[in-house]
């Protein structure tokens, strides 16, 4: 390959990376609950749109910068999480039904009630945050001037990609060094060895849906400089969170934030080499060979990897 082709696949590399920590972020969420609540949340990608809401009125209200917002919209989205964890889920859990999938099918009414009250509250228009950092990037020449290859970092995407990474970081702290976060990972692992060994159950599901939904609500505050707002985006992103859930292994957190990189260096690749317009088909078609050729996802490696030292 000659410098230009080299320039564009790093380039290309590096943007997909960018966007696969802020994946990540979301599968994460999904992949938590379906851990402990062993249900796909249909919901997600709605919850995400709520928070970029959230995040575009505290903009548009008080000038709060969308990334300032992440400590105000996803406290906020714990306590609604919790909320409809309590209210919502929890009844159906304890009813009788000849559809052991019911929680999943509320999830989907959650989405379906969230966007169509965004769309009677706030219209279909599309909205953006114009933040002046937006069009800015910075050059790899502005820190190393003998450097072979010229490539630029949009800073929006930069800096969501750092928060992205120090929220996850936060979270692999909380779960491996705090009690809550070991009671969680206790509840996933085994739901009954949990309650025998005094973890209240049904409080950790609170909690888990909660933190769920405060990932999934700061990745939001992460897009909103980025993309365009709509009362319907959160379908693709309850999309790209199952997909990542699937690929990275069905409750495995390291799982969804390897899973998370895969989607988005694949998506990056696929719009740079094969049109902007097939990022989706990509999308299905890791997703399939995923179910294909790797059905237990990323975490059934690691799971081998592990058993075989």
């Amino acid at each position: 390959m000659d410098a230009v082709q080299v320039e564009v696949l790093l380039q290309t590399l590096i943007a997909g990376i960018l966007l696969g920590g802020l994946y990540a972020l979301i599968g994460i969420g999904m992949t938590l609950i379906m851990g402990v609540m062993k249900i796909i949340n249909l919901a997600h990608g709605e919850l995400m749109m709520v928070a970029m809401y959230l995040a575009y009125w505290l903009f548009v209200l008080f000038n709060i910068d969308p990334y300032l917002s992440v400590f105000i919209a996803a406290p906020l989205m714990f306590f609604f999480g919790m909320a409809i964890q309590k209210y919502l889920i929890n009844p159906v859990l304890k009813v009788e039904s000849i559809l052991p999938e019911n929680q999943v099918i509320l999830t989907v009414g959650i989405g379906m009630v969230l966007a169509n009250l965004a769309t009677i509250l706030f219209t279909s228009d599309y909205r953006s945050v114009p933040v002046e950092y937006a069009s800015d990037a910075w050059y790899l020449s502005d820190f190393w001037r003998d450097s072979p290859v010229e490539l630029s970092l949009s800073v929006p995407w930069s800096i969501s990609f750092l928060f992205a990474v120090v929220i996850t970081v936060a979270l692999w702290f909380f779960l491996t060094r705090t009690d809550t976060g070991k009671s969680i990972r206790a509840t996933a692992q085994d739901m009954d060895a949990a309650v025998l060994m005094g973890v209240n159950v049904e409080r950790m599901r609170l909690i888990t849906f909660g933190l769920g939904a405060a990932l999934v609500g700061a990745a939001g505050c992460l897009f909103i400089p980025i993309y365009y707002l709509y009362p319907a985006l959160g379908g693709r992103f309850t999309l790209i969170a199952f997909v990542i859930t699937i690929l990275g292994g069905l409750g495995s957190t390291v799982g969804a934030i390897i899973g998370g990189l895969i989607l988005g260096i694949f998506e990056s690749l696929t719009a740079t080499y094969v049109g902007m317009g097939w990022a989706p088909v990509g999308r299905f078609a890791i997703f399939i060979a995923a179910l294909i050729f790797l059905p237990g996802g990323v975490a059934s490696i690691l799971r081998r990897q592990r058993l075989g030292k």
